[in-house]
């Protein structure tokens, strides 16, 4: 497990990447954003200079209609400049921050159960929404920073063709404002960062109190869950008053420097036109440079908008640095039965060895009960046959097939699951039934259904299975029959399910486990079971035992060892399984 800084670290380059991508993918509209931020810039640029000459010849006077008309042209045009700078900001905003949310939730898709084993659901949401759009204003800022960086420069350049001196007493105070600059990028960064922290923070334990709603109420926890969600707070509060401390220091020191520096070149200019170096109309130009010169507001904007977004991509980028699992490109040999092989299977997570170097055989064809204490490894088990895990060390094989050497689709063609707590996915029912099927067909999801005792509850719903699932009321025991007629209608070599029969009555179990095992079904099937009697029905049961495979063999052989029997719970599992 990577440390919390090597993680920060990995994070950091994969938002660079990701952020250099974005820049890719949206080109032409930060390039069009770009080009209209420094018109506009050139435009106000060209204001003061038009102006100057316009008073000088009303002075003088001299016709100057020209350059009356030429100024209402350049505020024209800056006007429409900064309207299309504010619709192309917006829409490239809003397009990046779509496409960030597109790659991470793939990654988050392809990473399946290993993203929740590192994050959080509360932290993915919050990387997912509001990490996805900080970062992705990412272009649009860096986009506006030429033209934030021009009116400054453009202010120097245009004060040293009117004259050097006006220049040189500007640059004289520049030191000070580049030194704030740098400081605000560099601390903006460290704030900003720890805000986003403590936010995922408070997300995730909002996810989790969301998850246990019923718990907590029936427990009467509501203060002390609230309580607990809102402790981060005052980091969270902390961290939002020194972003806003180190905006607010640089605010007044530039506001403090800024009017100096102002007053200087005013000056300067004055000595300058009471020497006739200068005209009347020039000191108007350069008191108007000298404020465009000084005016950091935009750039300290921008930099602040790069600093936040670097920091939310950074966030994103964690995400990204976890590999996702590779696949191969290897097929199954045709007509296989469907062996599952472990091998010197080891598996950690959070530091500790669940698995430990376990070796099994599931015969082709035949079911396999997995049972042991909680905590004893059997839902990772389930997880490695599956392939929705990787062993650290050790393989799993189908057929003979590592499982990291199959292609994606041959793999998920396959192998079913089934889980305790199913998620619907699906518009209506018999979508939701019909997931991942390449050619989904109504006659094999009724059959699935029927397989799973789940198609009389399904006829009774308002539309039978075109009912939307969110019209769909049903117990726990109903839902993972639907995730069970969801496996079956995917069918495959290999069918897993983890604790998928916890929720059935008794009856229901009974006939669902008989339908599983009778002789002629296809497949293989790795149950893990918490009742003696699913043990029962399977062809073998594996006894899980403190990470390790302590016996196999038929549950009634298994039963005369105490300490089996205590894993169901002792005299009452074996008269269930009597009757």
């Amino acid at each position: 497990m990577p440390r919390p800084h090597q993680q920060g670290d990995a994070g950091t380059r994969e938002g660079a990447v990701l952020l250099r991508d974005a820049a890719r993918h949206s080109a032409a509209r930060r390039t069009a954003l770009s080009l209209a931020g420094v018109a506009s810039a050139g435009a106000g640029l060209l204001l003061p200079a038009a102006l100057g000459r316009a008073l000088d010849l009303l002075l003088a006077g001299a016709d100057a209609t020209r350059w009356v008309l030429l100024c209402a042209a350049l505020v024209l045009l800056a006007t429409v400049l900064d309207a299309a700078t504010t619709v192309l900001h917006g829409t490239l905003d809003a397009r990046t921050t779509a496409w960030l949310r597109h790659r991470a939730t793939g990654q988050v898709l392809a990473l399946g159960p290993r993203a929740q084993d590192r994050f959080p659901a509360g932290e993915l949401v919050a990387r997912l929404v509001g990490n996805a759009a900080a970062a992705g204003t990412a272009p649009a800022a860096r986009a506006g920073l030429p033209a934030a960086v021009a009116v400054p420069v453009g202010g120097v350049v245009a004060l040293a063709l009117i004259d050097p001196w006006l220049a040189v007493v500007l640059l004289a105070g520049a030191p000070p404002l580049w030194f704030l600059l740098r400081a605000l990028s560099r601390d903006t960064a460290a704030c900003v960062a720890d805000y986003q922290r403590v936010q995922g923070r408070m997300a995730a334990a909002l996810a989790e109190a969301v998850a246990g709603r019923r718990t907590i109420r029936a427990a009467g926890l509501q203060e002390r869950e609230t309580a607990r969600i809102l402790r981060p707070l005052p980091a969270l509060s902390e961290a939002g008053h020194r972003m806003w401390r180190v905006q607010g220091r640089a605010a007044a020191r530039a506001v403090a420097v800024a009017p100096l520096l102002q007053l200087a070149v005013v000056a300067a200019a004055g000595l300058l036109l009471a020497r006739h170096r200068l005209t009347a109309g020039e000191l108007l130009a350069a008191s108007r440079y000298a404020v465009l010169a000084t005016g950091v507001g935009a750039l300290v904007g921008q930099l602040t908008s790069v600093a936040r977004a670097r920091a939310a991509a950074g966030r994103l980028g964690e995400l990204h640095a976890v590999p996702a699992p590779d696949h191969g490109d290897r097929r199954l040999p045709e007509g296989g039965p469907g062996r599952l092989q472990l091998r010197g299977v080891t598996a950690r997570r959070g530091g500790r060895t669940v698995l430990d170097g376990v070796d099994l055989v599931v015969p082709g064809g035949s079911t396999l009960a997995v049972v042991g204490r909680s905590g004893s490894g059997k839902s990772l088990l389930a997880a490695l046959a599956a392939r929705l895990a990787d062993p650290d060390a050790g393989e799993v094989l189908l057929d003979g097939v590592p499982l990291r050497e199959l292609s994606r689709e041959e793999l998920r063609t396959a192998v079913a699951c089934a889980f305790d707590r199913p998620v619907l996915l699906g518009t209506t029912v018999e979508d939701a039934l019909a997931l991942g099927l390449p050619h989904p067909s109504p006659a094999r999801v009724r059959e699935a259904a029927r397989t799973a005792h789940a198609d009389d509850f399904v006829r009774r719903l308002p539309a039978g299975y075109a009912t939307v699932c969110a019209d769909a009321p049903r117990s726990g025991g109903e839902s993972q029959r639907l995730g069970l007629a969801r496996a079956f209608a995917r069918g495959g070599r290999l069918l897993v399910l983890d604790d998928a029969l916890s929720s059935l009555d008794t009856v229901t179990e009974h006939r669902i486990t008989e339908a599983l095992t009778a002789p002629g079904t296809h497949g293989t099937r790795l149950l893990v079971a918490h009742r003696a009697a699913t043990a029962a029905r399977a062809d073998a049961v594996a006894w899980l035992d403190g990470g390790r495979v302590r016996a196999v063999g038929p549950h009634a052989a298994l039963w005369h060892d105490p300490d089996y029997r205590a894993v169901f719970g002792g005299a009452d599992d074996e008269e269930e399984d009597r009757r």
